[in-house]
């Protein structure tokens, strides 16, 4: 990155209103080869005055905290690296991730990026029917997972025959590779595979509305095009690009999975590529343990989805009087935060909620920044820095100040320099990567199928899905993959899976199930049908709710009008809204 020079370069700190000036000097500056991982660990490792501070903090339940350097990290990465070359991993392979947050997460990570492999980050709670079809097509030759992951892992392999290798920590079985075993007899050294900034770097499988998942390959430039919403939601994140002299002591906690773009790209890979620390915890959220963790090692930077700081307000109206809390800023995304928390945050945490928007695709574009600007409780903020926003219609056009449209990413900046937030395409899926822009791929809006408007301050409002994607709790749901589950078990006919309104998550899972002949829908088959969704898919994606119908609503040409389904709930939350207010 870099800022544009101007005649006036001393009065380069931005005022309030400077909001407009901040974009006109700021320029992206992306160096033809470009690794993240050079830039996240070796760099630091390399360093002496580096190499022995802290770069993840490792936390589990019952377990004590350890602290791992740089000079770990990249030693470990370097013998992972050799083992996995010894495997048969070339430049380009996939390599799948199926760990929580834990240090060799973060060590499998630099392994794979500094050989010029593709990892593929997948959950932990992926049940074996999403695991095995995210292996399979996504080709990927080595595996690696823990006590958590391996089961399903093993499950599943008979049915990936690319995959050669499984490496598990901290477990075993017959046939897969133990990881301290497999470390052990590898060398501390490794020469980087010099890739480009443009080579693939990561693959993530993001749920649609139509069809499987696709594999969203980011490029190694995408962790630039991160940069620069990082900041500024995390208001400056330990450094201050207008003071060079100004460096603060940042850690980092979020209880974001580092499978999914929020905890990877949002959370892990920043931060060690500002040399910083990280916390680690390989444990379940719970707001006790949030505040406890931030207390124990002076936490100052966060990202908390607006379902985790709901339970946090609920548990500690004020916090304050029990812990201890060093927080300098906190991100928030998935769903609106809301006036009641934003107020919380900013009353008993003394901090502004940052409120963000982004996607898997271009991650990381729109948003809130205290510093610069007023956040705006409810917003999805403005454009950052280098990202050229706007709201088009379906012509391409921008939209009037308070019309809704197409929230979308230019591929040019506002200099006519290539933005580098954009993925690369949909893994062997063209078709879907052309649909995702309009116009020439090159020079052209790439549409995030949200929908908002904008108001005359230029600050976004989020109207909703223009597809029938959804959050819930924070997670983005495809419900086809949950229809196609629902439709694999005998009763099932047919299935259609909407959002229910809830005041605590932002929404629920909700599937609408029509029964083969002669099935009966009882208390029963409601608990069956949500533990088949459960072994099969994530937890958090079985429907909490099951609706039995004779018929779903359908077009002429035979596919279910999910529309329709989510009109009925919208109306019934304002029904029961409506009751209570009597």
């Amino acid at each position: 990155m870099r800022q544009r020079q101007h005649s006036d370069t001393h009065k380069s700190r931005p005022q309030p209103d400077g909001y407009a000036d901040l974009h006109r000097r700021f320029g992206w500056q992306v160096p033809r080869p470009f690794n993240m991982a050079e830039v996240c660990s070796r760099r630091w490792a390399a360093d002496p005055a580096t190499a022995q501070q802290t770069a993840v903090i490792a936390c589990a339940p019952d377990r004590k905290d350890h602290h791992h350097s740089y000079a770990e990290l990249q030693a470990q990465a370097n013998r992972l690296s050799n083992a996995l070359a010894a495997l048969g991993v070339r430049r380009g392979d996939r390599v799948a991730i199926v760990l929580p947050q834990r240090f060799e997460t973060a060590v499998a990570y630099m392994a794979v990026l500094q050989m010029g492999a593709v990892g593929m980050p997948l959950s932990q709670l992926f049940g074996p029917e999403a695991l095995e079809f995210r292996l399979h097509d996504s080709e990927a030759v080595v595996a690696i997972c823990d006590a958590s992951t391996l089961p399903a892992m093993l499950s599943v392999t008979a049915q990936c025959p690319l995959l050669r290798s499984v490496i598990a920590v901290d477990a075993g079985a017959p046939g897969v590779l133990d990881w301290s075993a497999v470390l052990a007899q590898e060398p501390a050294l490794f020469d980087l595979v010099p890739t480009l900034a443009d080579e693939a770097a990561v693959l993530i499988y993001t749920s649609g509305t139509t069809g499987n998942p696709k594999g969203a390959l980011i490029p190694h430039r995408a962790l630039i095009g991160n940069l620069t919403g990082f900041v500024c939601s995390q208001n400056w994140f330990g450094f201050d690009p207008f003071d060079a002299s100004v460096a603060s002591q940042a850690v980092f906690w979020s209880p974001a999975d580092w499978a999914w773009t929020g905890g990877l790209m949002d959370a892990l890979l920043p931060t060690l590529y500002f040399g910083r620390p990280i916390v680690g915890y390989n444990g379940r959220f719970a707001p006790q343990t949030a505040f406890e963790l931030m207390q124990r090692h002076g936490v100052t930077h966060t990202f908390l989805f607006p379902t985790a700081l709901k339970a946090m307000m609920k548990a500690f109206p004020r916090p304050r009087e029990q812990f201890t809390l060093q927080l300098e800023a906190i991100m928030s995304a998935g769903e609106a935060v809301g006036d009641a928390v934003f107020a919380w945050c900013r009353d008993q945490l003394g901090v502004t909620v940052n409120e963000m928007f982004g996607q898997t695709e271009i991650n990381y574009i729109v948003g809130n920044c205290a510093r610069l600007y007023p956040a705006r409780p409810g917003s999805m903020g403005k454009g950052y820095p280098g990202h050229r926003v706007a709201v088009i219609d379906e012509e391409g056009h921008e939209c009037p100040v308070g019309v809704p449209g197409d929230v979308a990413v230019h591929r040019l900046d506002i200099h006519g320099d290539p933005d580098p937030i954009f993925f690369l395409g949909y893994w062997k899926n063209e078709a879907a990567t052309r649909a995702k822009f309009t116009g020439d791929l090159s020079d052209s809006w790439c549409r995030t199928g949200d929908l908002a408007v904008r108001d005359a301050d230029g600050y976004l409002w989020y109207q909703g899905r223009s597809d029938d994607v959804f959050k819930a709790a924070g997670y983005r749901i495809g419900p086809s993959e949950i229809e196609n589950c629902l439709v694999k078990h005998p009763a099932v006919a047919n299935a259609a899976v909407v959002p229910k309104p809830d005041a605590e998550r932002g929404a629920v899972v909700k599937a609408y199930v029509v029964l083969t002949p002669g099935t009966a829908g009882d208390a029963a088959l409601v608990a069956d049908l949500q533990a088949h969704v459960k072994g099969k898919l994530a937890p958090y994606e079985y429907p909490k709710e099951i609706e039995f119908v004779d018929a779903l609503p359908m077009t002429t040409t035979g596919k279910v009008q999910r529309r329709v389904l989510r009109l009925q709930e919208d109306e019934r939350a304002r029904e029961r809204a409506g009751q209570r207010g009597l």
